[in-house]
């Protein structure tokens, strides 16, 4: 018996467990007592003494101390204390047997993978204040190294600068159109911001940043009047870029409006090392261009949007798994990367409101433009509607009188050959209407799909929709007219009765206003611009017609065919009265209503 006294009155150098008023460690056991040593040394003696005294009175119960001290400590005691041995603890006391039950299963909830929490509190503690302390130097660094940039970009563009006639600098206004040279919509808003400016401000040098490289200024600028009929004022810089290819979407089969996006800032800052201009005004979409010229380029920026990068309604496809040309089968058909996909756009949705909202002026082409870019960018202080520029006045020329008996109807679409234009459908509508159409019951008919071609991918979606005319028998009824003079368009639409449109949540609708304008009768699409702004009553008289799939556009055609030539007459003229709200004149006064506090 004296051996096992000896034994236990050891003291290990470990933390240990011990009883009858020591404090334990909530998380590893640890003592917890700040007594001093001899003190501890003489309550063990006591507790020795007291030991044998109980073992001479009472042998059996002594004997199951004894058993008590022999038994295995908790296998969590043995992952808090490694290395230690256990004949060196004292055993635990017979009233710590609800600890060794209930201790063990609540230190087993604050250990994990052998870390007690204290010391996961306090790798996280050590872990993150020089974490913190880090990412506040690179700010800081962050801050320092734009600031640095900016002066370097003014102190280049007071080297770049030239002044004028009159000892004075230039107002240099740029427009970041890397598309100028396309021919469409907008690129006509484009020609016509440029000569309303040149109109107004005199001491002021219009540039053009751009990626046409095949084609020279002067190509440039005869190729705007040829198609619009649009002449300059004065001459334009053009700032030719190299890097437009970051911004094609052939570059970036998925994840395409954030390639675009983050192609834009890289051919944004070419833009801006080739040429700091006063006033920037992004012309064609790329939002994220706009911090980049205000920020680092000390620029008053505007922008005009003629179709926001994503809209709530694209949230909505993907949300609802519907396939469209931006929404393939291949996400359609799989729950999981329709929500990888839903999570991407909102994503991209909050970094394109934050980047648009650092412009200092947005005009919208629209009133659903309008409805989008105000729940995504929410600058509604100033953002404007003004209207595309139409040449209505040129359209409205063109005689209007009683068709007389003809042998054949021509039906035209003015668009460029772009994806969401959705051509596929007009072929397929005007298939699905020579199909119906009984022998003899009417004239025949002639579709004629009149656009540009911005590039090799338009030219190959060309050559797709032909090949479609091929499959459907209707290759000799289709007539494809590319990149025609302004003239002959006027010819092809005062000789047809019937203008197509066939875009999906179009955002405006030059084309739709071109046809209404020389005398057709408008089938566009029940949604978008056509829809709220172009295709509506006018004093309580119908103006056109509008249609949302193949079945639609077929039976609406054959309607229109039916009318009478007095009752087409009488639609016709109630659209050409209601165009004239998309007049050039009215276009320059909004627009140098909406830009003047950039010239301020």
């Amino acid at each position: 018996m004296v051996y096992v006294v000896a034994q236990r009155s050891q003291q290990p150098t470990a933390p240990h467990f011990s009883h009858g008023g020591t404090r334990l460690c909530a998380c590893c056991g640890e003592d917890g007592t700040d007594k001093k040593k001899e003190e501890q040394e003489k309550e063990k003696e006591e507790e020795v003494g007291k030991e044998e005294a109980e073992e001479e009175q009472e042998p059996e119960e002594n004997a199951a101390k004894a058993q008590a001290a022999t038994a295995p400590l908790p296998p969590l005691w043995r992952r808090c204390h490694p290395g230690t041995d256990a004949s060196l603890v004292p055993p635990l006391a017979a009233g710590s047997r609800l600890f060794r039950r209930e201790g063990d299963a609540a230190l087993s909830k604050m250990v994990a993978g052998g870390l007690c929490l204290c010391g996961l509190i306090r790798l996280l503690c050590s872990l993150l204040i020089p974490a913190l302390f880090l990412s506040g130097i690179l700010c800081i660094c962050l801050v320092v190294l734009l600031w640095v940039i900016r002066l370097w970009i003014q102190q280049r563009k007071k080297q770049l600068s030239s002044a004028g006639r009159d000892g004075k600098r230039p107002l240099l206004v740029a427009f970041f159109h890397p598309y100028c040279n396309a021919g469409g919509g907008g690129e006509r808003v484009l020609w016509c911001a440029i000569r309303t400016l040149q109109k107004k401000y005199r001491n002021v040098t219009c540039v053009v940043y751009t990626g046409d490289r095949d084609a020279t200024g002067e190509e440039i600028v005869e190729g705007a009047f040829r198609r619009f009929n649009i002449k300059l004022i004065h001459p334009v810089k053009f700032v030719f870029l190299e890097k437009r290819y970051l911004v094609e979407a052939s570059l970036y089969p998925h994840f395409t409006l954030l390639g675009q996006s983050l192609g834009s800032v890289f051919l944004g800052w070419e833009a801006l090392l080739k040429c700091v201009p006063d006033i920037y005004i992004d012309s064609m979409g790329y939002a994220f261009t706009l911090p980049l010229f205000k920020y680092l380029g000390g620029c008053r920026v505007g922008c005009y949007v003629h179709y926001p990068t994503i809209s709530t309604d694209m949230l909505s496809v993907v949300r609802d798994r519907d396939t469209r040309f931006n929404n393939t089968a291949f996400i359609t058909n799989s729950p999981f990367f329709s929500k990888f996909k839903l999570v991407y756009y909102y994503f991209f949705a909050f970094m394109y409101g934050l980047v648009g909202s650092c412009s200092d002026v947005i005009m919208v082409n629209s009133s659903w433009t309008l409805n989008h870019i105000l729940s995504l960018w929410r600058a509604g202080a100033c953002t404007s509607v003004v209207y595309p520029p139409c040449d209505v006045q040129t359209f409205l020329d063109i005689p209007l009188e009683v068709e007389k008996s003809t042998s054949e109807y021509s039906i035209v679409s003015v668009s460029q050959f772009r994806p969401e234009k959705d051509h596929p459908l007009q072929i397929r509508a005007f298939a699905k209407l020579l199909k119906e159409k009984r022998v003899g019951q009417q004239p025949s008919l002639k579709l004629i799909l009149i656009g540009g071609c911005r590039n090799q991918q338009d030219e190959e979606r060309v050559n797709n929709l032909k090949r479609l005319c091929e499959e459907l028998g209707v290759g000799n009824d289709v007539m494809f007219r590319i990149n025609i003079p302004f003239e002959e368009l006027k010819r092809h639409l005062a000789e047809a009765t019937i203008g197509l449109h066939t875009m999906w949540n179009e955002h405006f609708g030059i084309g739709v206003v071109e046809c209404m304008a020389a005398g057709t009768v408008i089938l566009a699409h029940n949604s978008g611009g056509p829809k709220l702004d172009i295709v509506v009553p006018y004093e309580g008289h119908v103006t056109g017609f509008l249609a949302e799939n193949e079945d639609n556009y077929a039976e609406t055609m054959a309607y229109i065919l039916s009318l009478s030539p007095e009752k087409r007459l009488e639609i016709r003229e109630n659209a050409r009265r209601s165009v004239h709200r998309f007049s050039n004149q009215h276009f320059e006064d909004t627009f140098l209503l909406s830009v003047e506090p950039l010239f301020k």
